[in-house]
């Protein structure tokens, strides 16, 4: 868990930068122009984005509750437990995009060595690989078919 760390995403990031020794937007950068080339830097780019939105919408909650908390002396009502309980969701909503940039990052983490690693690498290359079974409907000639007439033999 992240308890203890001030700054979250400056402490991510800096692993980020270290994993593929480049700064953040130049790997941002990189993987905006080629977002195939390296799979693991895609993902991580991406839920490095994720955890970003998350970091927002924690600093709004929080400062809404501090807000409403400077201005309540004493108990607390329903509307100000619901702003914790939103601090809390806020909470719990970033540092599990955090473990998911981490687990990212590391590469002997559970689930990516293995049978398990084997099984998603093949889920994945099956992913990008299209459908198996055809999905559209099949081209039709462009001619129009003979008109049916209610003589003669079925041929």
């Amino acid at each position: 868990m992240l308890d203890g760390i001030d700054d979250v995403m400056g402490v991510i990031t800096e692993q980020i930068e270290a994993r593929f020794d480049m700064g953040f937007f130049e790997l941002q950068r990189a993987v905006t122009a080629a977002p195939h080339a390296n799979r693991e830097a895609t993902e991580i780019v991406r839920w490095h984005g994720l955890l970003a939105e998350s970091q927002k919408v924690l600093e709004s909650a929080e400062d809404d509750l501090v807000a409403v908390l400077e201005s309540q002396p004493g108990e607390l009502d329903d509307p100000a437990m619901e702003m914790a309980h939103r601090v809390n969701a806020a909470v719990a909503a970033r540092d599990g995009r955090a473990m998911v940039v981490q687990w990212l990052l590391d590469p002997a983490a559970p689930g990516k060595q293995g049978l398990a690693a084997e099984r998603l690498a093949r889920l994945s290359r099956g992913a990008r690989q299209g459908p198996t079974v055809q999905t559209s409907a099949p081209l039709r000639p462009a001619t129009a078919p003979e008109p049916a007439t209610g003589r003669g033999a079925l041929r």
